[in-house]
């Protein structure tokens, strides 16, 4: 087995320069998300969001991107979880996309804020009816004695709530607010390249960071 600080690859397959990159980095981010789709990767919408709990802990896990404009980027997920209380006690939050065979990460932070009621509705209505049910039987992030309690309250509430079960109300989307973004482009000899965009005074500001 090789040693772990042996493991080691050349980054060669783009670039990314100022005079070629978008303005603001939302038109950008579509951009490169649209080269992820095209490329066929393996679930490109998958992102890292990184909270900060009580007396600075951080903690992580991996959500879907299920919308972006340019109010934010949405996804959706148990009020109730860790996540969930990590984020009303401190709305402000991380994500990133690391496209692996495009050689690219997307970082992304800013304030948190929920969805309107509406538009978690609309959502929930859209999600297969097996998903629907998961999110009145999982209790998320609570400690649980085995899987047969998830099962049975799945079965409890398919039989509640038939082909028409409502959005739980500890259910729906959060909305990041970005402020700042970084688009990073593995290069060779570790010569990344990486652009920061961030907000000032209600503009963007495009900057070069060294690797």
């Amino acid at each position: 087995m090789s040693k772990i600080s042996d493991l080691r690859k050349s980054y060669e397959r783009a670039e990314l320069d100022e005079t070629a990159s978008l303005g603001e980095p939302m038109g950008q981010f579509r951009l490169w998300f649209d080269e992820a789709l095209a490329a066929q990767l393996p679930e490109p919408n998958a992102m890292t969001l990184a909270t900060v709990g009580p007396g600075g802990r951080p903690s992580t896990r991996i959500v879907l991107i299920k919308g972006c404009d340019e109010r934010g980027i949405v996804w959706y997920t148990n009020y109730e979880s860790r996540k969930g209380r990590e984020l009303a006690g401190n709305p402000y939050a991380a994500l990133q996309f690391h496209w692996v065979e495009l050689e690219r990460v997307v970082r992304i932070e800013g304030r948190v804020e929920k969805v309107s009621e509406e538009e978690s509705e609309a959502y929930f209505r859209s999600r297969p009816l097996d998903s629907r049910i998961g999110a009145w039987a999982s209790p998320q992030s609570q400690v649980i004695s085995s899987r047969a309690v998830l099962v049975a309250n799945a079965a409890k509430y398919g039989a509640q709530f038939a082909l028409n079960p409502p959005k739980p109300p500890h259910w729906g989307g959060y909305r990041l607010v970005p402020d700042r973004w970084e688009f990073w482009q593995g290069r060779k000899s570790r010569l990344h390249d990486r652009l920061c965009y961030r907000l000032q005074d209600g503009l963007w500001v495009r900057e070069r960071l060294a690797p």
